[in-house]
C-alpha cells in the first residue's frame, strides 16, 4: 500500500496484479509505504475504510481517493498458480508444483479451499461492504490507463520494472471447471466486466 499524502491519495495492493512493480517505481514519493508484511502491505478496502482511511483523513482534514489494479479473474488466478509453483515457496502445503491449472482452478472452487488455492478473491478484496468499495479499480490488463491516472495526479513519469515475474505454466481449463468457476468467481467476474 502507497499514501501519497499531498495528493490525497491511497494505492492498494490488490495481489498479483503488479503491486510489486507499482511500489518499487513509487516509493520514494510516497510519505507511507507499507510493503512487509504481506498481510499490511495487502491492505484491502474493507480494512483501510475501517482502519487507515478514519486515520489519515482526520490527519489530513478530508479523505483520500483509494485506487487499485484488478486482474481478469482467470487470468488472476493463473497468476496464483504459476506464483506458487516455484522451487522457493517455503510452505510445502501452498506448493502447485506437479499439479495442473484444471486441478488448481477446481480447489480453488471448492469449499473449504486446500492451502494451495486458498488464495481470496479479488471482489471481496475491493469491495468493503456497506458501499464501501475503491474509488476507482483499473484493468490490469490496461496497466498503461493506470499509470497515465497516476502520472496525472502525482505530476511525475512513471517507468514500472518488471519484477516478481511468475514462471510460464500452461493455464488450460476444461469446459465443465470453466464453467464451474464463472458460477463460483460470478462476483469477481462482474466487477472485472463492469471496469473500463
Amino acid at each position: 500500500m502507497l499514501v501519497f499524502w499531498e495528493q490525497r491519495l491511497a494505492i492498494l495492493a490488490t495481489p498479483k496484479t503488479g503491486s510489486t512493480a507499482i511500489e518499487a517505481a513509487l516509493e520514494s514519493l510516497a510519505a507511507l509505504s507499507i510493503q512487509r508484511p504481506p498481510v499490511l502491505k495487502h491492505t484491502n478496502v474493507a480494512r483501510f475504510h475501517r482502519f487507515v482511511g478514519p486515520y489519515l483523513a482526520a490527519a489530513a482534514g478530508g479523505p483520500f481517493t483509494v485506487v487499485a489494479m484488478m486482474r481478469e479473474p482467470r487470468d488472476w488466478l493463473g497468476s496464483w498458480y504459476r506464483y506458487r509453483s516455484r522451487d522457493d515457496i517455503p510452505d510445502e502445503a501452498k506448493s502447485t508444483q506437479g499439479m495442473s491449472f484444471d486441478a488448481f482452478v477446481q480447489a480453488w472452487c471448492s469449499t473449504p479451499r486446500p492451502a494451495f488455492a486458498d488464495v481470496g478473491s479479488q471482489a471481496r478484496f475491493l469491495h468493503g461492504g456497506e458501499g464501501r468499495a475503491a474509488d476507482r479499480v483499473f484493468r490490469y490488463e490496461n496497466i498503461d490507463a493506470f499509470v497515465a491516472f497516476l502520472e496525472d495526479r502525482l505530476d511525475f513519469q512513471i517507468i514500472l520494472p518488471q519484477l516478481n515475474v511468475s514462471p510460464k505454466a500452461s493455464l488450460d481449463l476444461s469446459p465443465d471447471t470453466m464453467a464451474r468457476l464463472q458460477t463460483v468467481a460470478a462476483e469477481d467476474f462482474a466487477l472485472y466486466n463492469s471496469l473500463d
